[in-house]
């Protein structure tokens, strides 16, 4: 019986290893102007709805990996719209 449950246990470890990761945005991907455009207007329409904007300068793009990995979800944002935002977000020079 020991063995049995050691066994489930393995191969539940096993599994749960095997399974997807969320993406997580690491660095900037994209920089073209139309797709810096793209991110602002996510970024100011998404994000815009439920509390004032920080500004992009305000945060460091460390700091912005976790901002941005904490708010997507709640804005719905998908795996591309994440990664836009974060490029302009990146992008603004002080």
């Amino acid at each position: 019986m020991k063995k049995i449950i050691a066994s489930s246990f393995i191969i539940a470890v096993l599994l749960a290893s095997c399974t997807q990761k969320a993406s997580v945005v690491t660095g900037p991907v994209s920089t073209s102007s139309e797709k810096l455009a793209q991110g602002k207007t996510i970024f100011e329409n998404s994000c815009g709805r439920c509390h004032d904007l920080p500004e992009p300068t305000a945060h460091t793009s460390v700091q912005w990996v976790g901002i941005m990995n904490a708010m997507a979800p709640k804005a719905k944002l998908n795996d591309e719209q994440h990664q836009l935002v974060y490029d302009y977000v990146v992008s603004v020079k002080k």
